[in-house]
């Protein structure tokens, strides 16, 4: 394995890693394919890194990126790196208050975006930057340099050799980027990491990706968040293609045409996969439907890597001719691998997508720790379902006395840009990151988690309520979309529920309910019924203080736009808490 100390090392290797005809990047833009091969993606990025100098950025100067994925965003991480300055990846769905907060923080110097769309999120805020001096366009936009002649600016005949000498004197513990958490309250926080804790990750997970190897990858998740960011410099240092894709909501149209072998995403991106396959099920007919549905509950009973006999191989012969194999079409026919992060995953979906011939590959770790600290792996007996894998060599975990998750290693953040006591909170004297989550070892081998520490809640008679625990059960019903379990210091829980209005459609239709709006169709008793039973049947599989005693169906559509889901589709609880408080006092008072 070649070695790397700093993130741009990398560019080093590429010519090797991809061979003449295979490119590193590509991405589907007006209908036609754009592609960069190893020399034009080193060429782009060391003329940024000496148009920059030439723009007069100095070591340490802080630069934000607004863009999508995409190739040029590539070009922009290492020509940022390469000329000694910092990234400041941010969100579109930022909002205005917290984009200025990050830019007058991090006193940021530029400013790249893809272009009027990007622009008209940021643009209310830019008179309130006195550190920004220019503001860059990738695309044409009228009024703004554009990115590439901002890169012609430089000279690189006369800067390259300096630059490339500074730059293969900076140590690995300096600084590469500043990533602003989401979170779900408060003000955002820059979490500083260094090339080293960045190289340790993509070094370590290379060693898993190596056990089986993949040519293909497709992105989706934003590459501002570390998950994507650290699977895309991974797949590079494995010499394997990405083919990027801006918006989720675009991923259906790219999946046929890029093929790939592996991408990652988050439980909700899944979690729609799923509800799409099982409808796609309940629209066939007669034995058709009836042999979808055995092989589905037999993929439920999936577990990977346990032996078969030949009975149940013959079983799953069956139903993958029948079905899975058309779960794998859907995919573009020869994904292999998904890699799971964010949040805890279904194990029924993870079982069903494993039956299929989908290896998914669940992971676990935060912004703060570069951010992988458990993955499974492609060895025998690498993973186990509802967990998150072993710990990744290198990275130490413990157990604080309340369960919570602590986390040692060359991957954890240098600490909270600006904020040396916030940093003192989560890194204490022996140097342990403490993550905020709950969890615990499972078989000795694999962490498993099983809550957020701050979002347990109390029941006013004592009892601790694990909400994504009960969320997730009450999402594996194709009734529901979404579901937020409150009850903190009330006599029991209750939840907010959208329910899965398309299903809700295609049930209505059979049963002959007449179907108006989303407004009118949650207060249609028969429909609140058959919600209910949802809900008794999840309640089953708890304890009587656990148990959602109440719900109200809502008609509003959750999304990071509007504000309930975070950038990477979690719930923002705080924020729902004051949106949904009448609501929610109504469910208490009414009992």
């Amino acid at each position: 394995m070649p070695e790397i100390r700093r993130i741009f090392d990398l560019l080093d290797h590429l010519p090797d890693l991809y061979p003449e005809g295979k490119e590193v990047f590509s991405c589907l833009q007006k209908g036609r394919f754009r592609k960069y091969d190893p020399q034009k993606y080193i060429g782009e990025a060391q003329k940024l890194a000496c148009a920059l100098h030439a723009a007069g950025v100095k070591k340490g100067d802080r630069i934000a990126t607004l863009v999508a994925n995409r190739p040029e965003w590539n070009v922009l991480d290492m020509g940022i790196m390469l000329a000694g300055a910092i990234q400041v990846p941010v969100y579109q769905t930022l909002g205005s208050g917290n984009f200025r907060f990050v830019f007058n923080e991090a006193a940021i110097c530029l400013l790249f975006v893809d272009g009027p769309g990007a622009m008209l999120s940021v643009q209310p805020v830019l008179a309130d930057i006195p550190s920004l001096r220019e503001v860059i366009s990738i695309d044409p936009m009228e009024g703004y340099r554009q990115l590439q002649h901002f890169i012609d600016s430089g000279d690189t005949a006369s800067c390259l050799d300096t630059l490339m000498a500074d730059a293969s004197t900076m140590s690995p513990d300096e600084p590469a980027t500043i990533i602003y958490t989401s979170g779900t309250t408060g003000k955002p926080k820059g979490v500083m990491l260094s090339h080293g804790n960045i190289v340790s990750n993509v070094v370590e997970l290379s060693r898993i990706f190596r056990q089986n190897k993949m040519n293909f990858a497709l992105s989706v998740l934003p590459l501002c968040h570390v998950y994507e960011r650290v699977l895309s410099y991974t797949y590079q240092f494995n010499g394997t293609s990405i083919h990027y894709v801006s918006a989720i909501e675009d991923l259906k149209e790219n999946l046929p045409l890029a093929r790939p072998e592996i991408f990652c995403a988050v439980p909700r991106l899944l979690e729609k996969a799923y509800a799409s396959i099982i409808q796609n099920g309940r629209n066939l007919k007669g034995f058709r439907k009836k042999l979808f549905f055995w092989a589905v509950e037999m993929g439920h009973e999936f577990n990977p890597g346990e032996r078969s006999g030949l009975f149940q191989k013959i079983r799953f012969r069956i139903a993958d001719q029948f079905v899975f194999r058309k779960i794998r079409q859907s995919f573009g026919g020869r994904l292999n691998t998904i890699v799971s992060g964010g949040a805890s995953l279904n194990p029924k979906i993870a079982r069903l997508f494993w039956a299929a011939g989908i290896k998914i590959m669940e992971g676990y770790g935060l912004t703060e720790t570069s951010p992988v600290i458990a993955v499974g792996n492609f060895l025998k007996g690498g993973v186990k379902i509802g967990t998150v894998g072993p710990v990744l060599p290198g990275v130490e975990v413990s157990f604080a006395a309340d369960g919570e998750i602590l986390c040692k290693g060359p991957n954890v953040m240098l600490g909270y840009y600006n904020r040396p006591e916030r940093t003192s909170q989560v890194i204490d004297r022996d140097g342990w990151f403490h993550t905020g989550d709950i969890g615990r070892m499972v078989d000795g081998k694999f962490l498993q988690i099983t809550d957020r520490k701050k979002e347990m809640f109390k029941t006013s008679g004592g009892k601790y309520v694990a909400p994504q625990v009960l969320e997730n059960r009450i999402k594996e019903s194709p009734f529901i979309e979404f579901a937020m379990v409150v009850g903190e210091n009330r006599n029991h829980p209750a939840a907010i529920i959208v329910p899965n209005f398309e299903y809700l459609k295609a049930w209505c239709r059979v049963k002959e309910i007449p179907f108006g709006s989303e407004k009118e169709i949650i207060v249609n008793e028969r429909i609140k019924k058959r919600i209910a039973e949802e809900i008794s049947f999840t309640n089953l599989l708890f304890s009587r203080p656990e148990q959602v005693k109440q719900f109200e169906l809502v008609a509003d559509h959750w999304s990071t736009e509007s504000g309930e889901l975070s950038p990477t589709l979690k719930l923002r609880r705080n924020f729902m808490l004051q949106r949904y408080a009448t609501l929610i006092d109504r469910m208490y008072y009414d009992v």
